[in-house]
Order: structure tokens, then sequence, then C-alpha cells
């Protein structure tokens, strides 16, 4: 017992440690856990033998993480993506894989080792990528998008890679025969006949009855789903126990597992079949917040025994050979991808996000290398080297994003020293600079109600994609004088600065406030310190991006809570005007070379106005009931 606290001691220690460091360098938790794995095992010795038994159990995570990619992925929606599915993540599987494959024969690998190891490279990291992508908002892109199609069918791809793998199985060696025959003959041959009837449901059946038990099997999973689900989960529900639904999903994905062990098909499959079932299903969400922590748990111990059984020996031995394979995956993947990408219409730095994004090797390289070892289609010193390739394309990932971010500001650069702002060949009285989100909502309301504009953005894309629904705009930076002299800043009575930037916002009011005095300036404001900064600049209307969105949302909860409508609009107006006022006072406190934390006069000001605020309310609230029970009385 004691032996097993201490080991477990040490695993999550070193997660606990090297994950939050590794994603504070950028570089991702899979790294973290395969650092934190190098770290307990070949640098500090402290994790041995036990790691392959470890790592069994912990590939219960990889069914898991299937279960839950499953759930995201409702039948229609596969519909609706299925050609970038099938074509782009079809076609760079298949080529990737054919590639490597006659690279490994070029080298003198036999065809279905060579074959493995495409299966293995043609994969990408799911979790790294897709965590950059949302870490630095590029998913909506049309290179992130892509980028998610390729690694949805690679995800889904792995189900019959695990399942194809072991047709490629090479004949076991004689001493691995020898070990079997001995272990089974001390377990004798009653236990092993009992055991073995029970677990197999299909061993000793003719051909057409294993095929009848499987297909039963997988239409038990998804009956079962159907309409089993709902009828369990209420029962569950009445218990009012929340550990019970924890329970609950765990069965499910447990007894699933140990069903497809049961007809020799893989638990993966199973898991994910039984998600994609239960997609749609409204207790979706509950299974994701149940079933997330388990696999991300023992996905993590799985990265970290990964990390700790690396043959450091091997690298150390071959560094040149582990380096120049690791850059030779890179290479060849990302000249497929270039070429796909291009296929598939993507351009410029969308085409070099597809590319350079999805490169390296992935997370399941490791299950597919582990699980291809225990079936014995890779050779044992082959796969310590494949696994040293894997992990070191993870590690070169960050360098690719950040070669992506260069060329992606190069590629910007180029581009506006390339295109000359458009000829402005209207004026009117209202000039827009910025037509992202906040300033479309103003153009739009404005020129319905029978009014011109005149609107300028930086971002060409933004301007483009305007013109496709009607609205026209100029392309050029709104922040340049000769741009806003030529829209008609001389002639204009109001200006709107809604640029996405903050800094370029306050410098164009302050411009636009030092050319036109008698102009009507209405900004947009970032937070309640910008606030202040275009208060210095001159604005005469200033709006917050949140602040009336969260204002309405606060008066729906005063609505639900109890109060009229009336009421609450009441509340909602003495807010607003309160805090115009104490915005306009706390502006001459402010000042920007002190930290608004160790402005002394600020903070008491401030507080001296949320004291009022609160009097304010109270005292309406209690007006209002006073007047209601007169009336009442009356």
């Amino acid at each position: 017992m004691e032996g097993f606290l201490f080991q477990a001691s040490i695993y999550l220690a070193a997660a606990v440690i090297a994950v939050p460091l590794a994603a504070r360098l950028g570089l991702g938790s899979v790294l973290g856990y395969l650092a934190a794995g190098i770290l307990v095992g070949p640098a500090l010795g402290l994790v041995g033998h036990e790691t392959k038994e470890i790592q069994h159990f912990a590939e219960f995570g990889v069914v898991m993480m299937l279960f839950l990619i499953g759930l995201e992925l409702e039948p229609r929606a596969l519909w609706d993506m299925r050609h970038r599915l099938l074509g782009l993540g079809g076609l760079q599987i298949g080529v990737t894989t054919l590639a490597v494959m006659v690279g490994a024969m070029a080298l003198g690998q036999p065809w279905s080792i060579a074959l493995a190891a495409g299966l293995i490279f043609a994969l990408s990291s799911t979790a790294i990528v897709l965590q950059t992508l949302s870490e630095k908002g590029l998913m909506q892109t049309g290179g992130g998008r892509s980028t998610f199609s390729v690694l949805l069918t690679q995800d889904i791809a792995v189900i019959p890679m695990l399942a194809a793998l072991p047709l490629l199985a090479m004949p076991k060696p004689p001493e691995v025969v020898l070990g079997e025959v001995l272990e089974r003959g001390a377990e004798g041959d009653t236990a092993e006949g009992a055991h073995g009837a029970a677990l197999s449901l299909v061993e000793g059946l003719p051909g057409w009855g294993v095929t009848l038990v499987t297909l039963g099997a997988v239409a038990a999973i998804i009956l079962t789903g159907i309409y089993l689900t709902r009828p369990v989960f209420r029962f569950i529900h009445a218990a009012r126990l929340r550990e019970m639904y924890t329970a609950l999903a765990l069965l499910i994905v447990v007894g699933i597992a140990f069903l497809m062990n049961l007809v020799g098909l893989s638990p993966a499959l199973g898991a994910f079949l039984a998600g994609v079932v239960l997609a749609s299903s409204e207790f979706r969400h509950e299974l994701q917040s149940d079933i997330a922590p388990f696999k991300g748990l023992l996905l993590g111990l799985f990265f970290i025994t990964v990390g700790a059984g690396i043959d450091f020996a091997t690298l150390i031995g071959a560094p040149g050979t582990i380096m120049g394979l690791a850059l030779a995956v890179i290479l060849v993947k990302g000249c497929i991808l270039y070429l796909l990408g291009r296929a598939f219409d993507l351009r410029g730095r969308d085409l070099w996000l597809f590319t350079l994004g999805l490169a390296q090797a992935g997370e399941f390289g490791f299950v597919l290398i582990a699980f291809s070892d225990q079936q014995h289609v890779l050779p044992p010193a082959l796969s310590e080297t494949l696994l040293l390739v894997v992990g070191m394309t993870m590690l070169i990932t960050p360098l690719l994003f950040m070669t992506y971010e260069w060329l992606s500001r190069r590629m910007t650069s180029e581009a506006a020293e390339a295109r000359e702002p458009d000829h402005i060949d209207e004026r009117a009285p209202i000039i827009i600079a910025g037509i992202g989100r906040f300033g479309q909502i103003v153009n739009r309301l404005v020129r319905s109600s029978g009014y011109r504009t005149v609107v300028l953005d930086h971002d060409l894309n933004t301007i483009q994609r305007m013109r496709r629904f009607g609205i026209k705009g100029f392309f050029g930076d709104p922040t340049r004088p000769e741009l806003l002299h030529a829209a008609g800043l001389d002639e204009a009575r109001i200006l709107v600065a809604a640029l996405n930037n903050p800094e370029d916002t306050t410098r164009l009011v302050e411009y636009a406030r030092r050319e036109r005095p008698d102009l009507r300036i209405v900004a947009r404001a970032r937070d309640r310190t910008h606030v202040f900064r275009l208060y210095k600049a001159g604005a005469d209307h200033i709006v917050r991006e949140l602040f009336d969105s969260s204002l309405r949302a606060g008066r729906y909860v005063l609505e639900n809570i109890g109060l009229s409508e009336f009421e609450a609009a009441e509340l909602e107006q003495t807010f607003y005007q309160h805090d115009r006022q104490s915005v306009r006072e706390l502006a001459a406190l402010w000042d920007p070379d002190i930290p608004t934390a160790e402005n002394a006069a600020y903070i008491q000001r401030a507080r001296d106005l949320e004291k009022d605020l609160e009097t304010m309310l109270l005292s309406q609230l209690e007006d209002g009931a006073a007047e209601a029970a007169r009336e009442a009385g009356e």
C-alpha cells in the first residue's frame, strides 16, 4: 500500500509542477505531461518497471476521449462536414500514410511495419493544436476551420486504425511464445477454460456467429443510447445525489468497453459510437462534465508514462538519426498539407496555418505505437525510436506556430504596403471609423433611419465582407489624417470611433478633436480606464463595450427575482445615470501616471459613490413599496 501511495504521489506531483509550467511557456499540457514523465523517469529514476502496467490502465483515458469526441458530433453535423472530412481530411491521412510508408520501405523496413509507421505519423496532435488555436483566436479563420476538420477526421480514423493494426502483426518471437506457454501451464487448463469462456462471447463460434454477435453488440449500444438512457437518467435524478450522475457516466463508458472486449472489438470504437448516439440527447452536457475530469487525468497519466518510458539511451546513441527522422516527418507532412491546402482553396495566412499547424505527429501516435508494440506489429527497438520521433515533432510544434506568426506578420505588412487605401468618393455628415461588431450595429441603425454614413476600416477582409451584404465601405487606416480629411472630416457633424484597438481609438479621438473642436465624437471604450483616456482626449459620448448589455442583464435578474418590469427599469435607469456622473467625477481624479489601486483620492471617492448608489437604489425601492401600499389602501 505504501508503495502505491508513493508512486501515486510522484506521478501527481510531477503533473502538478510540470504541466502549469509548460502552459505558462505556451507549450501546452501534453508536452507538460511528457516533460513530467521524463523528469520522474529517465532523469531522476523515481519510477521504473511499473510504468508499463500503469500505462495499460491509463489507456482507458483514450476510450473516454473518443466517447467525448462522439458526444460533440451529432450525425447531422458529421453529414454537413462530409466534404472536408472525407476530402481534405481523408486525403491528408491517405497521402501521408502512403508517403511515410514508401519512405520507410526505402529505408529497408517490410511493408507491414512501414504501413504501421505511416498510420502513426499520419496523425497530428489534437490536444496541442486545438489548444493553440483557441488561445490565439484562430479557430474561426479559414485555416483554423480546415485544421479542425482534419483533426476531427484523424480522431475518427484512429478507430479503424486500432482495428486494423492487429492484422499487421508479425510472428511472435520464440521467447514470447515460450513465456505464454509457461504462463498458461502455471495457471492450469481448468482455470484457463473457465476464464476464457467468461471473457469472450465469440470464442469457438463460426464466422457467421461471430458476425451476428458483433452486430448484436453494436445494435445493443445504439438501442440502449436511444431508448434506455432517458429512463435511467430520470431514475438517477430521483435519488438527488450528485455522485450518482458521475457513477452512471462511468458505468456507460466502462460497460461499453467491457462489451466490446467480449465480442473482440476495440473499446474505443464502442465508446465513440455511444457518444455519437448520445450527442443529440439532453444529457450530453451532463455526461461531458462528469467524464471530462477522468479523461483528462487518465490521458495525462498516459502521457506521463510515455515520457517515463522513453529510452534516452536510444536518443543519446543516435541523436542525429532521431532528429533527422523528426524533421523528415515534419517536412513530408508539411509538403503534403501545403499542396492539399492549395487544392482546397486555402491561401496566404490560412494556408500556412493549415500547413504548419498539422505538420507534427500527435498524441494518438503514442497510443498506436503502444498498441502496435503489444500486438507485435513493431519490434521493441523500433517502437522506442518511433516514440522518440513522435515526441520530438511535438516538442518542435511551438516553433512551427512561432514560424506561422512571423510569416503572418510579414504577409500582413507586405499586403498593407502593397494595397493602397481606397479612393474615397463619398462624403456624409457621419463618419464611422471601424466596422467590426460594434460599428456594424451603429451603422445599420443610422443608415436604416435614413442618414448617410462614410465607413472606414483598415481590415480589407472586413470591408470586402460588408460589401457582399451591400454595405459600402472604404479600406484604409482611419487614424491617418489624409484619409480622415478625404472622408469629409472638415464638414462632418459626427465621428464614431469604433476601432478594435483602444490605443488607435484614443489617437483618433485626439486628432479629430484638435482638428474640429465643434465635432461631436461618439467613442467605443474597452473598459473604465479607457473611458478616462477618451474623456481626456475629448470624446463627447463614450460607450463601454459591455456596460449596456450587462445593465440589461441585471434588469432581467431583478425582474426574475420578483420586481415588476417598471421597478426594474427604474432601478436600471437610476444606476445608469449615477454611473455616468460617477465616471465624470472619477475621470477628474484619475492619473495615468499613478496605478489606480494606489490612487488614494480615487479609491476613496469610488467607495463613497458606491455607498451613494446603494442608498439611492434602496430608497427608491422603499418609496415604490410605500406608494404601492397607499394605492392599495385607497
